[in-house]
């Protein structure tokens, strides 16, 4: 896990361009039917995000997707507690990789952080992968949201967004993603971030199939 989490400038407007136009016609891809009864009954107001523990190759992907994780929790309602000051307080307790920081005790992340709950992240893919005559750019992760006041998990899900240089496939997502990829960003570093990017908002919106319920500073909350 890296000491902090600097923004990445060059991409930012073209990861939130994308999304926009993607992601209202996906839904992400669930283990299993999450437990809604346990998140209606939990209703949590604030979320902590752990380090995305990596299990790809890429160095960067928990710093990748570590920075782009608040964004489609707070549009769903959510307080998110800043990734960058959550990742200096598990430094400056010595806990710099991400597989430590998920083996802390729920009830010592809740008396740190104060958080109602924590995102539980896993990353499997990451970044470009080159094949004899092509590219394909890929995130692949899960997560877990679990309430810190009692240990319960409150949802679980999983995604996978895929994108080829040559992405014939007709997806919209393909095809849209594609096309920044192609057109604006240069780059491995910044189509991986992109693909991330894509990746979260897809796997963390509310309000769609087996999505998260929506938080409380959300016009919809507790009308799904």
């Amino acid at each position: 896990m890296n000491a902090s989490v600097p923004p990445m400038p060059r991409v930012r407007l073209v990861v939130l361009a994308a999304l926009s136009l993607v992601f209202s016609a996906c839904t992400a891809l669930p283990e299993r039917q999450p437990d809604r009864a346990a998140f209606r009954a939990s209703r949590p107001r604030s979320i902590l995000v752990l380090p995305p523990v990596n299990r790809s190759p890429d160095v960067e992907a928990t710093r990748s997707l570590l920075s782009v994780t608040t964004r489609p929790l707070a549009e769903a309602g959510y307080y998110v507690i800043p990734v960058t000051l959550a990742d200096e307080t598990f430094r400056q307790n010595g806990v710099t990789v991400a597989d430590e920081a998920h083996a802390i005790d729920l009830p010592r992340l809740r008396q740190i952080f104060g958080a109602d709950a924590g995102l539980y992240v896993t990353i499997n893919r990451y970044g470009v992968s080159y094949r004899l005559i092509d590219s394909v750019v890929e995130t692949s992760a899960s997560a877990r949201l679990v309430d810190l006041r009692n240990g319960q998990e409150l949802w679980r899900g999983s995604v996978h967004v895929s994108v080829g240089n040559d992405d014939n496939s007709g997806s919209l997502v393909g095809m849209l993603l594609n096309a920044v990829i192609s057109q604006v960003v240069n780059s491995a570093t910044d189509r991986a971030h992109v693909v991330a990017g894509a990746a979260s908002q897809r796997l963390l919106s509310a309000g769609r199939g087996n999505g998260l319920l929506y938080g409380p500073y959300h016009p919809e909350y507790a009308a799904d």
